[in-house]
């Protein structure tokens, strides 16, 4: 595994890596998502601001991510924070998310990504990352619809690579407007694989991605990938699930879970009381629960 990583990018997936050689990363990167957890109202939503969701991530940090391998935050109100007041334990691998909030939406209504600027390879190192996460759009269906956004995964890559630093990229699709939720259902396992190829193709060394909707779909991706590594996202399904997800795709080859919501969506509050109680006692026990199962298929390897 990892055979086509630089000595410096393998080391940096090994601190992304528990001790079963296996990612466990806690995603909290979120910014316009999780103000949607902390409020029900837009008006109260837009009053949560980006000092207001650090104290946030701070909590997730201290009372869940430092018990995984990593976590993945963003630099606009978690990092440098958590790394300069002592929050991040020195076990804990830290990637930096390079995406902003939202998407911007062409002529066609096709979805472009957008990065936070200024979060380049040098400035993640210089903020104390392991790597960096990218995220982008793609419709591998429709050729015309990606073309900026491949272009955003080439220059990232080439970026990261001329730094010799750790880069995971996630691809998430989306349904078109006027596309019925069946059609899009029905396709969607499709679409996951042949975004894995694309990235692939571009140059992607660790790949996180959803989960694909079958174990087949799971297998495919693990063909193609061969070693370089993926991790299944939660994409906020209830905890439940997505333990089923990563059983099937942990035992169709996938290396490991990048996951947010699933574990933390019900537990995170402003109240802080509320926060630490909740992230100790429920979201605490989910991650255990799906370090359990990693456990079990590292065994297996």
């Amino acid at each position: 595994m990892t055979s086509n990583m630089t000595t410096s990018e393998r080391r940096g997936y090994q601190q992304i890596c528990g001790d079963n050689g296996l990612m466990m990363v806690v995603a909290c990167d979120q910014r316009g998502g999780m103000r949607k957890v902390l409020a029900d109202r837009p008006e109260t939503q837009a009053a949560i601001d980006e000092a207001a969701l650090g104290v946030v991530k701070s909590g997730i940090v201290r009372h869940l991510a430092n018990k995984a391998s990593c976590v993945l935050l963003d630099a606009v109100c978690a990092v440098p924070r958590v790394v300069d007041d002592g929050i991040l334990t020195r076990d804990t691998g830290l990637l930096i998310g390079l995406d902003a909030s939202g998407w911007d939406t062409d002529a066609k209504g096709y979805r472009i990504s957008r990065l936070v600027p200024g979060i380049t390879a040098r400035r993640v190192r210089e903020l104390g990352g392991t790597g960096a996460k990218l995220m982008v759009y793609l419709r591998p269906d429709r050729p015309e619809a990606n073309e900026v956004n491949i272009g955003i995964i080439r220059d990232c890559i080439a970026d990261f690579a001329a730094e010799d630093l750790l880069l995971v990229v996630e691809i998430l699709t989306y349904q078109l407007e006027g596309e019925s939720d069946a059609a899009y259902r029905e396709i969607f396992p499709g679409l996951i694989v042949e975004s894995a190829r694309i990235s692939l193709e571009l140059g992607a060394k660790v790949l996180k991605l959803p989960y694909p909707g079958t174990g087949a779909a799971c297998a495919e991706i693990s063909a193609l990938c061969r070693d370089v590594p993926w991790a299944v996202l939660s994409a906020g399904v209830d905890h439940g699930t997505f333990i089923g997800q990563v059983e099937t795709a942990m035992r169709n080859g996938a290396s490991g879970v990048i996951a947010g919501r699933a574990l933390w969506k019900d537990c995170i509050s402003l109240d802080p009381g509320i926060h630490e109680d909740r992230l100790e006692n429920i979201a605490s026990d989910r991650l255990k629960q799906i370090q359990e199962i990693l456990d079990r298929h590292a065994d297996r390897r």
